[in-house]
């Protein structure tokens, strides 16, 4: 589970999504589904969807839940199934001065009138 959290932190939500899709590994349909609903959750609270990327993942553990299977002589041996925790933070890019430059220049040229000849 931490080799996979390991490889989407600190990347675009966008790039998150392509990568959990390709990586073979069992804890990455897990990790879709949570990253899905962190973008949902942030897209609820008005976040713009363009600049979400992860701030930070972490993957602790969780509950074990004890089982027992039984071999030879009436005995058992004990079975630990493992359980994680999962905490994602999403964050928006701040915008730099060059991009907000960009778009006010934009802006602007859109709003001027042209002239015709």
């Amino acid at each position: 589970m931490r080799l996979v959290a390991d490889t989407i932190r600190g990347i675009s939500t966008k790039e998150a999504r392509i990568k959990l899709d390709f990586i073979t590994k069992r804890a990455a349909g897990p990790l879709g589904k949570l990253l899905n609903s962190a973008i949902a959750n942030a897209k609820n609270l008005g976040a713009d969807m363009d600049n979400l990327w992860i701030k930070t993942i972490t993957v602790n553990g969780g509950r074990i839940l004890y089982r027992r299977r039984p071999v030879s002589h009436g005995s058992a041996h004990p079975i630990r199934k493992r359980t994680s925790r999962i905490t994602v933070v999403l964050a928006e890019k701040q915008k730099t001065a060059t991009q907000k430059t960009k778009l006010e220049a934009e802006k602007f040229a859109l709003n001027q009138p042209t002239s015709k000849k």
